[in-house]
């Protein structure tokens, strides 16, 4: 019984450590230094792609390693915190990713949570991350959309974990790839309408008002 107790409480714990550490957001820290609505300007999303819009570069890359130093340190946080606990690491992970789309500070107004999964997938497995990032390299130059390759991630990345077996990590996965498409809605029907912002419009900074 006492081990039942246990376990409920510190899934709860984990989670709450993972959604903390995720909630940490790059894009509104250098925003307000940079002097920039980030919520009001480009897509008005505080994310990676949004950071490059309206920053440039060096912003949008500070954004992704940012994200993955947050959710990989989740992961490992939760680890060793919990040695005995069963998937702590995925729990946490998952939990980043919600925290990095619904940060308790921003009115739950976060970024889209593609470069938290993508973290979050290298730290549960790194060969396999690192040949999706392979292939979502190539879906990039070939469509110009991050959006593409943002549901690439989240259809593949749960039915991967899924088709190795690893059935409760692919549950934890399919948690934030549900939450990612429904934050996505509006970028899927631009991209149906062809509205969508691109790679090469965003790095050069075309865009500077919300759409």
């Amino acid at each position: 019984m006492d081990n039942y107790v246990n376990l409920f409480s510190a899934y709860p714990l984990i989670a709450l450590l993972g959604y903390v550490l995720g909630s940490s957001n790059m894009a509104l820290y250098l925003a307000k230094l940079k002097g920039v609505d980030i919520l009001n300007s480009g897509s008005g999303n505080p994310g990676a792609s949004n950071a490059l819009i309206t920053m440039g570069w060096w912003a949008a890359v500070l954004v992704c390693v940012h994200d993955l130093i947050k959710c990989n340190l989740a992961v490992w946080l939760a680890g060793a915190l919990f040695p005995d606990i069963a998937f702590a690491g995925a729990v946490a992970g998952a939990a980043s990713i919600i925290g990095q789309m619904y940060p308790f500070y921003m009115h739950f107004r976060g970024g889209k949570g593609f470069a938290a999964y993508l973290a979050v997938t290298l730290a549960l497995d790194w060969k396999f991350a690192l040949c999706l990032y392979a292939v979502l390299i190539v879906i990039l130059v070939a469509s110009n959309y991050v959006a593409v390759c943002t549901l690439t991630t989240i259809v593949v990345v749960p039915v991967w974990f899924a088709v190795r077996g690893r059935y409760t990590e692919a549950l934890l996965m399919l948690i934030p790839s549900v939450v990612m498409l429904w934050k996505h809605r509006e970028n899927i029907e631009r991209l149906k309408n062809g509205t969508e912002i691109g790679l090469r419009s965003a790095s050069k900074g075309e865009h500077r008002s919300k759409k």
